[in-house]
């Protein structure tokens, strides 16, 4: 049984099953006497263990297993929630998710077993029961007697029966000193993967010795053609204890018999028995079985190593945008708009080939006008399949913040709103960095301390809030603090002294032109930078990763008041509405998200602004950009008494784009121009058009 094929299922659930502990532990921490939380999370561990035991990673199933005994004895209460007690199942659920992230990277958990933490969480359970070291030796004693002790009743392994021919193979193995037992092993009666519990035992068996003989034989334990117990017989050279806990260490396990098996005894009565009976039994106990039990059982199982090349055959990172989960009924609408699609296409096909009159005509133009619709339709749900909830990001930040509350000895609380609101998945799996780093920012350098804020007059809990919503074609996310808000003079001095701008620019720039020098590369005012975060240290990687994605970032401040980075970003990457348009002999796109208006401008209109062109559009001044000198098209010889001027926005900044003409607006397929050319940042893609002809995508971000 190979359970590889299985890791990208394994990684999505554990990943939700790390989140609801995490999720969970932080309202414990705030009610520590909440049942409907404990039961939460002692399910959420246990299906936790299930999983990483079903897939072989022992490391990861013990500790889980470790975590649930703790939960257990709450629930039983025997033991109450403390803040010591928090702190550890949140070392454990770090531990987990390095687990996890070493699964994801190579297929396998790694070798850290992460002892403190166990014997730290055995503590705890052990205080609870009121075990001690000495109070382990009984049960140890017992332990040992129970195989003898259970032989009569649920040892069915001396049911087994050898045969000649493998009676040569027992007594090598003891010559060589081996023990010969056999075993019975019973599963939970709850146990619904019976195959895959089996397969364990198997696997935890062949890394202490090998297994000869198994009844039922090993292909019908894959099949599950058993009942909740089997048997086999088993050479090693460990004791009866050790291979016990080897079995019972896997979950869903209910008990193991091991006893030592008297091979010669059984070999006796095979040959006492008549020539007809044991004619009779040899159909049930054949030699295949004997050479089928080790090479099935190793063909997954022998040997961890050779089951690593078959997962690591999978993607390295399987967690990145591989998988998206849909509701049946957004596949039943997409389902219906293919079938009307393919009633389209037949319709075309059946009107291509009948006779050139005007009512053939009028049919495929009736038909294009259909095939619109639907084409349409399609767009739409398969955007809305793409779209993921932005709480599948933001709902690791609350523990987060808890951890920097601790480590910054401040006291701070994150609210967060419109966890709800989607986004592309390919959007959705890049924006979290972003917004962790802003987040860090907020706590390390936005609020102030406990005393500060008290000194100021306000609460001394500081209060971080992270908002989401939805605006038209776009969607906003608001990280926001009512912390000391951005010292613009502070900014200011520190770009004179590092050269990055001159005394006379500074003098003329507004705020907001100060604060947006927060976002140049390796600009920081910080006075010493904290492995936390750094205000400027990172924010042009921010920047940069948002305007990647079509979006783009600006920043307000309020001294004394706060800071509010606001972060716009298109719902999809994939197709666009867009305005065509004519720049000499070549069409470009403008996407329409990004268009306020269109405007008619007189040339006697422009004036000139520090040798700049801008027109005075309704009492705003707006700059102009000539398309054709930044992309180097030849323009036209003849002159114009008016420019039809595109007016485009950037967060608060409006720019006029002047195009040579107007094609109308369409609906683009964004094709990514990829690493063959070297492609300036005005650049966003290209698409092709119903001609078959390319047009570049203008990415307005970087012209404003």
């Amino acid at each position: 049984m190979d359970v590889s094929q299985y890791l990208e299922i394994f990684i999505d659930e554990t990943k939700e099953h790390l989140q609801t502990l995490s999720d969970q532990l932080m309202i414990l921490e705030q009610e520590p006497e909440n049942m409907d939380t404990i039961n939460e999370i002692f399910r959420a561990a246990h299906s936790l263990k299930g999983m990483a035991g079903t897939m072989g990673y022992k490391r990861m199933q013990r500790l889980t297993h470790d975590m649930e005994n703790v939960f257990q004895e709450v629930r039983s209460g025997n033991m109450t929630v403390k803040s010591e007690l928090v702190d550890v199942l949140f070392r454990g659920l770090d531990a987990l998710e390095s687990y996890l992230a070493n699964i994801m990277e190579t297929a396998d958990e790694g070798t850290e077993d992460n002892e403190e933490i166990i014997n730290t969480l055995n503590g705890i359970a052990d205080a609870a029961t009121g075990k001690s070291g000495t109070d382990a030796a009984p049960s140890a004693t017992a332990s040992s007697a129970k195989p003898e002790a259970s032989k009569a009743s649920g040892a069915r392994y001396n049911e087994i029966h050898i045969t000649d021919f493998e009676k040569g193979t027992f007594e090598k193995a003891k010559a060589q000193n081996e023990n010969i037992f056999g075993v019975t092993v019973y599963l939970q009666e709850a146990c619904i993967l019976k195959a895959a519990r089996a397969f364990l035992v198997f696997k935890a068996l062949e890394e202490l010795g090998e297994v000869i003989k198994a009844v039922p034989d090993v292909q019908d334990i894959e099949d599950e053609k058993f009942e909740m117990d089997f048997s086999l017989l088993y050479f090693t050279k460990e004791n009866a204890e050790a291979v016990k806990a080897a079995i019972e260490n896997v979950s869903e396990v209910k008990e193991a018999i091991v006893g030592t098996y008297e091979f010669e005894e059984q070999a006796q009565e095979e040959e006492a028995k008549p020539e007809q009976e044991a004619a009779k039994e040899e159909p049930k106990t054949p030699e295949a079985p004997k050479a089928s039990a080790k090479p099935a059982a190793a063909k997954t199982a022998e040997k961890p190593e050779e089951a690593k090349p078959a997962a690591a055959k999978k993607p390295a990172k399987p967690a990145v945008g591989r998988t998206v989960r849909v509701d049946i009924e957004k596949l039943d609408v997409l389902m219906n708009l293919v079938s009307e699609l393919i009633i389209a296409k037949n319709s075309l096909v059946s009107i291509n080939s009948s006779e050139g009159d005007e009512k053939s005509d009028a049919s495929f133009n009736e038909q294009i006008e259909y095939l619109e619709s639907v084409t349409t339709n399609l767009h739409e749900s398969v955007m809305k399949v793409r779209m993921v909830p932005i709480e599948s990001v933001v709902n690791r930040f609350p523990r987060m913040i808890r951890d920097l509350s601790k480590k910054l000895n401040k006291k701070m609380e994150l609210h967060m709103t419109g966890e709800d609101t989607e986004l592309d998945r390919t959007v959705i799996d890049e924006i979290g960095d972003p917004l962790q780093h802003l987040l860090r920012n907020s706590a390390d350098h936005g609020l102030e301390d406990n005393e500060e804020r008290i000194a100021l007059g306000k609460e001394e809990v500081g209060n971080i809030y992270l908002d989401a919503y939805q605006d038209g074609n776009n969607v906003n996310i608001e990280v926001r603090d009512d912390g000391a808000g951005i010292n613009v003079e502070k900014v200011r001095n520190k770009a004179i002294e590092k050269g990055t701008i001159t005394a006379e620019q500074a003098e003329n720039m507004s705020d907001k032109e100060i604060i947006d020098l927060l976002f140049r590369p390796s600009f920081s005012t910080a006075e010493k930078i904290t492995d936390v975060s750094g205000r400027g240290v990172g924010l042009d990687v921010v920047k940069t990763k948002i305007e990647g994605l079509g979006g783009n970032i600006e920043c307000k401040s309020v001294i004394g008041e706060g800071s509010s980075f606001i972060i716009r970003l298109p719902l999809t990457l994939a197709i666009i509405q867009a305005l065509m348009v004519e720049l000499g002999p070549e069409k470009y796109a403008i996407p329409l998200g990004s268009i306020e208006t269109i405007e008619d401008v007189l040339v006697s209109d422009i004036r000139y602004v520090q040798t700049k062109e801008v027109i005075n559009l309704r009492g705003t001044v707006i700059p102009l950009i000539r398309l054709d000198q930044i992309l180097d098209i030849e323009a036209g010889s003849k002159e114009v008494e008016s420019l039809t001027v595109v007016i485009v926005k950037k967060g608060n900044k409006l720019a006029g784009l002047v195009v040579d003409n107007l094609i109308g607006q369409q609906e683009i397929v964004i094709k990514s121009i990829g690493s063959y050319i070297n492609c300036s940042k005005m650049i966003g893609g290209a698409t092709v058009l119903g001609d078959g002809e390319i047009a570049l995508i203008l990415e307005v971000n970087a012209l404003v």
